[in-house]
This record gives C-alpha cells, structure tokens and sequence, in this order.
C-alpha cells in the first residue's frame, strides 16, 4: 500500500472526523436527556431532579466545547486536502453547510448560555426553553450533516455541468433516498450512547458508595430510555441494510463479504475476506443468513463484489469488521438494557453489583459502535466520494505527501493531548457527583448578584 497524498488526506480526515464525532453523538443525547430531567423538576418541584440536572449539565459544557473546539478543523480540511471535491461539490454541500451554522449552530449560541448560566436568573419557564432549543439544536446539526453526508452516498436533485454538480431540487437533495434512515440511526445511536454513559457514571458512583436520590433516578431514567432506544435502533438499521442493499449494492457486498451474485447467502460471523484471491477463507456461517436479513428472504440474491472491476470496489476487511464491531455492540447493549429493564422490574436494581459493574464497563461502547458504523459507511462506499459519480482520488488536492503527513501527526499529537484533558476534567466532574447541598443554598448568592446587577 503506497502512502501518497491521496490516501494520508484520508487518513486524516477519517481520523478528526472519528475524533469529533464522538462529542456531538454526546450532546445530542444528552440534550434529550437534560430536556426530559428538568421537565421532570418543573412537575414535580422535587430537588433530586434538579441536582441531576446541574451534574448532567456540566458534563453536556464540556462535550459541547469539545465539540466545536476538534469540528472547526473539518472544513478546512475540505478546502486544503479535498479542494477538487469542494470545487465540484460546492454549490450543492455548502449551501447545506451554511445551513447547519445559521440553524444550529445560532440556535445553540443563542440559548446555551442561559441554559448554563441562567437558573434562577430567568424565570423557569424561559429556562426550560433554552434547555429544549439547546437539544433542538443539536438535532438539526445532525440534520443538515447527514443531508449533505447522504447526498454524497446517494446523490439526488442535481445536475452535472463541466464536472460541476448544480442543485436543481433541493428538497430532493436534502431528502435524498438515504438521508431519512441514516438521520434516524444517527440520532438513536447518539441517545443509545449517552443513556448508556449516563447509567454507567450513575452506576460508578453507587458502586462508590454514594446514596444520592438524584444518581437513583438518573440510574432509572437512562434505563429507560436505553430499554426503549435499543430495540427501535434494530428496527431503523434494518430498514437502513435495505436501503444500501437497493441504492449502494457493492457496499452491501463488502458488508457482508460476498463475491459471486448469488441467493441463499450464509451470514458470516467471522471470515477473512482475501481480496487479491476473491473468496474467503477461515469462515464461520450461518446458513442463508445474510440472504435473510439483507432481502427478508433466505433464498434472497445479494449481488456480489465480483460484478464490479477490482478498482471499483472497497477494502472489504475493513467495512466487513468494522459493521461486526458495531451490530456485536448493539446486540451487547440491547441485552443490558433488557436485563436492566427485569432487575427494575424485580426491585433489584440498585443491589445487583455486577449488573452496575456491567454498565461502568459499557460507558464507552455507543462511542465505538457509532465510529464503527460511520467506518462501516465511509469505507463502504470507496472509492467514490460521490457514489458512483466522482472518485477520491479525482477529489484531492494536489499536495506533497510529506506536508500532509505532516499535518497528520501534528492533528496526532494535539487532539491526543485534547482528548487527555477533556478525560481529565471529566473524571472531575464525574467524581464529584451531583452537589450534596440543596439548591436552596443558592438563593442568598443568586440575590446578591440580582442586587448588583439592580445597582
């Protein structure tokens, strides 16, 4: 394999993308989460709710920060690594992206420093709204990401003139065939990752002892949520597998290591798929297995990599490992969140240390599985930038591969260091736990400040 600059830009973006995709697939999850907490406080007036607000909240500052601070370096990836991309692309992704910032990103600006910093200081209905915009801002982050990720995947609503892609309808390329179950694996996957943090810091700090009423509902409420997420993400993948077995077939292939176009397909639980041979070896299967889940039939015909030339299909290792890694994930978690759903049932579920143990140990699994999918994604559809329309390696820019791996280790080193201080301040926070005092604590200090702001 030849490292040249083609293949280091790649490297590099997929490494900042992987990087800064896992804050984001927290903040969306954890705005549903924080939404539906301090709607809780506001029925009931009951303190516990609001302590677990103020913890949560803290933690969401931080991942929001990481957030924008590890995102600004992808556009200008764009415009540095991929420039013939950008030129060929640009009037159809930058207006989506332009979107995204004046939405999103204006709504979240707007609301989020009332939402941290404007309890007590605003009255408590206006405060819950900054709490839903901030949350709703996420979302349409992710709305107008996946548009303009899908539309690369299953490019629609346009026209290409001298190897220009113009817009033509935009709703059909916003709304391209892909778009709707990519946006809804994405967003159930960000609410599956941050139930499952949030019931793993919950569960840490009980195993540590602590007896608080608010960690016990937070316990409770992330269950719930991953009781109810888990399943319905099954669902949505599923419709998504049928999606790339109609618009993206050879991605399919690669998924699931087929080479003939045949039917009655077995699932592969583990293969090599030997790409310079053009079969497998090592393989445990199960019969028609991949037939049934892909077509909904067991003798349903999958078409094979082999009716596409060698230049035109992707790293199939790659893209067939990297779904396993996130489907095996999604099934691990599905279970625990079953057998949370029994323990609350049987009013165990604060006494069942393994089970606690189990959740600790899954805090970081929705973050793996969500790079895994986007993986599975990406590598799947090589080597097109736009499927079938525009070659990465026509995309490029034309730069010296020793300033882009230059580059690469430089992004290396400082978003390590990044992402050791956002662990740092986060197992602060974490340790800490929600306040012991009560929030009544507060209103002398809130008075002195509503006074010299009178003054």
């Amino acid at each position: 394999m030849e490292f040249d600059a083609v293949l280091l830009s790649r490297i590099q973006f997929a490494f900042t993308l992987a990087f800064h995709i896992l804050f984001p697939t927290l903040t969306i999850g954890l705005g549903l989460l924080l939404v539906f907490v301090e709607a809780q406080w506001l029925r009931t007036r009951d303190d516990a709710w609001r302590l677990l607000w103020r913890f949560w909240v803290r933690i969401f500052a931080l991942a929001f920060g990481m957030g924008v601070v590890s995102g600004v370096v992808l556009s200008f990836e764009f415009g540095m690594n991929f420039a013939r991309f950008s030129e060929a692309t640009g009037e159809v992704l930058g207006p989506l992206l332009g979107y995204e910032v004046m939405t999103a990103f204006f709504l979240e600006a707007g609301f989020l420093g009332i939402m941290l910093f404007g309890w007590k200081l605003v009255g408590d209905r206006l405060h819950f709204m900054a709490t839903c915009m901030v949350a709703v801002g996420t979302s349409i982050s992710a709305f107008w990401i996946l548009a303009a990720n899908s539309w690369m995947h299953t490019p629609a609503g346009f026209e290409l003139v001298d190897g220009v892609f113009k817009p033509v309808d935009w709703l059909a390329v916003v709304f391209n065939p892909s778009f709707p179950f990519r946006f809804l694996h994405m967003t159930l996957a960000s609410w599956m990752t941050a139930s499952f943090v949030m019931a793993g810091v919950c569960a840490l700090l009980i195993l540590r002892g602590r007896t608080d009423e608010s960690l016990r509902r937070g316990f409770r409420l992330a269950l719930l949520v991953a009781a109810i997420v888990s399943p319905a993400q099954l669902f949505v993948g599923d419709m998504s597998g049928l999606a790339v077995r109609e618009f993206q077939p050879i991605k399919l292939a690669a998924i699931e290591a087929v080479w003939e176009t045949e039917g009655a397909v077995p699932f592969h639980i583990f293969t090599w798929p030997d790409m310079a041979a053009e079969e497998n070896r090592f393989s445990i299967s199960i019969p028609y297995g991949a037939s049934l889940i892909t077509t909904h039939d067991p003798e349903g015909v999958i078409q094979g990599l082999k009716s596409v030339p060698p230049e035109d299909r992707p790293y199939v290792p790659l893209v067939f490992f990297s779904f396993r890694i996130m489907v095996g994930i999604g099934f691990a978690l599905l279970g625990l969140a079953m057998w949370g759903l029994w323990l609350r049932r049987k009013g165990r579920l604060f006494e069942a240390r393994r089970f606690q143990m189990a959740c600790v140990a899954a805090m970081p699994l929705g973050f793996v599985a969500t790079v895994a999918g986007w993986v599975t994604a990406e590598a799947g559809r090589q080597p097109w930038v736009v499927q079938g329309l525009m070659r990465t390696k026509d995309a490029a820019s034309d730069l010296a591969p020793e300033s882009v791996a230059t580059s690469l280790v430089l992004f290396f080193v400082v978003y390590n260091l990044l992402l050791g201080t956002f662990l740092y301040f986060l197992w602060r926070l974490i340790l800490r736990g929600p306040d012991a005092e009560s929030p009544q604590a507060e209103e002398p200090r809130l008075a002195s400040w509503h006074a010299a702001s009178r003054s």
